[in-house]
Order: C-alpha cells, then sequence, then structure tokens
C-alpha cells in the first residue's frame, strides 16, 4: 500500500469519526429524533449494501439481480442463532454474513460462467429460489415470519459500514483489485494475460455476498420481523438502481447514493406507489446515459476539465509553498 492511500485512509477514517461524533451527540440530545434515527439507521444498512455489490457490479463488471436473496440468508441465519442458540449477537451476525458467503461461493461457481442478460437472469432465479426456500420451510415461520429482538444500534450499524468500506477500498487498491478491475475491462485479454478470471470472479462474487449477509444480519435484528417478501427481486432492483446512479465502479457515489436514495423517498410519501416505478425509469435512463457517455459529454461542454485542471495547479503552487 503506498503513501498516498496510506494518507487518504487515515484521514477517511479521521473525518469518519467525526462524522460519528457529531451524529451520535445529535441523537443523545434528541436533535435528531427517533423517527430520523431510523432512516439514517436504514440508510446505512443500505450503504453496506451498495458498496458490496458495488464491488462485484461496479469493479468486477457483473451484474446481478440476487443481491437480496445473500441479504436474507444472513437476516434469517442471524435471527434463527438468536432465537435458537442464544449465542452473542456479534457472533451471530459473523455466522450469517459467512453462510451467505458460502452459499455466494457455491452460487457463483456455475453462475459467473454466464455473462450480461444470462447471468442477471440466473442470478433473479437464485434470488427467487431462496425467497421460496425460506417461506416454504418450517424453522423460518414461512410467511409469517420471524420475531427477533432488537439488537442493532447505530454504532454497530456505523462501524460495520465502516469496515465494509475498508476492506472493500483495500481490496480494490490492491493487485488483486486490480486483476478484478482488469477482468471487467476486458475477460479475454485477461484471461490471456494469466489472470486466473474464474478464481477471482467467485472470490469476488462470494466476498460481495459476505457484506450483504451482514447488512441483512443487522437488518433483521434492527427491524425486529423479518419475512421472506422483504427480500424479492424489488430489494436486489433497489440495489442495482443506487449502485448505478452512483456510479459504476465508484465507492462514494454508492454511499451517497444509497444515503439519498434512503432519505429521499421519505420527503415522497405521496408518491410511494410509483416507487418502483421511477427506479426503473432512473435506472433505463442511467444505462442509456452510460452507453452514450453522456457524463464526459457534459463535463467537456462545460469545460470542467478546464477548472479542474485550474483548481490542480492552484493546489500545487499552494503546496509548493507550505513545502
Amino acid at each position: 500500500m503506498n503513501k498516498s492511500v496510506k494518507k487518504q485512509l487515515i484521514t477517511s477514517f479521521l473525518f469518519s469519526m467525526i462524522v460519528y461524533a457529531i451524529l451520535y451527540y445529535a441523537m443523545a440530545t434528541k436533535m435528531i429524533n427517533n423517527y430520523w434515527t431510523g432512516i439514517l439507521i436504514t440508510a446505512i444498512i443500505n450503504v453496506i449494501l451498495a458498496s458490496s455489490l458495488n464491488l462485484a457490479s461496479g469493479f468486477l463488471g457483473q451484474l446481478t439481480l440476487g443481491h437480496a436473496g445473500f441479504m436474507s440468508i444472513g437476516a434469517y441465519v442471524c435471527s434463527l442463532c438468536t432465537l435458537y442458540l442464544g449465542t452473542p449477537f456479534i457472533l451471530n451476525l459473523i455466522l450469517g454474513s459467512i453462510v451467505a458467503g458460502c452459499v455466494g461461493f457455491l452460487i457463483g461457481i456455475p453462475t459467473l460462467r454466464l455473462k450480461g442478460d444470462y447471468l442477471c437472469i440466473i442470478t433473479l432465479a437464485f434470488n427467487e429460489i431462496i425467497r421460496v426456500v425460506l417461506l416454504n420451510i418450517d424453522i423460518t415461520n414461512g410467511a409469517r415470519g420471524l420475531l427477533v429482538p432488537k439488537e442493532t444500534s447505530f454504532t454497530a450499524v456505523f462501524f460495520s459500514a465502516l469496515i465494509t468500506i475498508y476492506v472493500i477500498y483495500c481490496i480494490v487498491k490492491s493487485r488483486q483489485g486490480r486483476a478484478i478491475v482488469s477482468i471487467r475491462e476486458d475477460e479475454i485479454a485477461s484471461e490471456l494475460a494469466g489472470i486466473p478470471v474464474s478464481y477471482f470472479k467467485t472470490i469476488t462474487f462470494a466476498i460481495s455476498a459476505f457484506f450483504a449477509g451482514l447488512a441483512g444480519g443487522l437488518y433483521a435484528h434492527y427491524i425486529t420481523i423479518i419475512t421472506p417478501s422483504v427480500f424479492d427481486y424489488n430489494k436486489s432492483v433497489e440495489i442495482l438502481v443506487m449502485v448505478v446512479i452512483g456510479g459504476l465502479g465508484s465507492i462514494k457515489g454508492a454511499i451517497i447514493a444509497a444515503i439519498v436514495m434512503t432519505v429521499l423517498p421519505e420527503y415522497l410519501r405521496a408518491f410511494s406507489e410509483y416507487r418502483m416505478l421511477l427506479y426503473a425509469i432512473v435506472l433505463i435512463v442511467a444505462m442509456i446515459a452510460k452507453e452514450k457517455n453522456l457524463v464526459q459529454t457534459i463535463k467537456i461542454k462545460l469545460n470542467l476539465d478546464k477548472y479542474k485542471s485550474k483548481l490542480g495547479i492552484f493546489k500545487s503552487k499552494k503546496e509548493g509553498v507550505d513545502e
């Protein structure tokens, strides 16, 4: 890990601690009420989901529609361990994440040999298989769902998100991360260069599923009641929309999009029944914009690079004076 990455990590960690302290103080003094505390916790859980899917879809380049399935595995395993084994919450959370990661690994072996539309369809099918299995086995209580005690706190969610982002950032900036990105850019060329494509695709998919399971465990112990219907394909689409809007392969973008898309519907409750329709339209527009490279075209037309380069010169001069 080079110096600039270390510096960036330390700066981000300090900034995160400041944000945590401010939010914690605001909640402790009731400046943020219980309602908005709930929205905030949900937003941070969505940050974990969007960041984990971004690893598989944004950096690896595999568009999947089964992320909610892995989330449900983490949620149910964590909840069942709490109810039947009585083990500590943090241990249940880790167990749920590991099981989700293992299922992701097993599903990844056959599915990641497919590409494009076929991969989307088969991951969607796996999502539905997991949901139907959860709906029809006795231990999960079927459609009635499970009642679990409230264990998830703001601190648990915040630091789980911090660990998720840190791990994903370290993966992306590592040598293995460069191999993952090269697979996204050109799979055949990567294979010819000696990169074990199947290995990296399966491992990345499993890591993505692991963090989805983590989000599921946190979600279950915050909501306190889980049913299989919560984890249907609509949830997978919702997470994918966050990643696409934030920009595929952008960690910051996924975080911002997850927060915005959790908070914004609270202001648009009057149009809540049109939410999925809105998501579909946004997804179509985002895909067209990416295909046509509209963002780059707009940047050229507005001459943003000129301002950016000027800012860079100013910054370097300032650093020179400081030195």
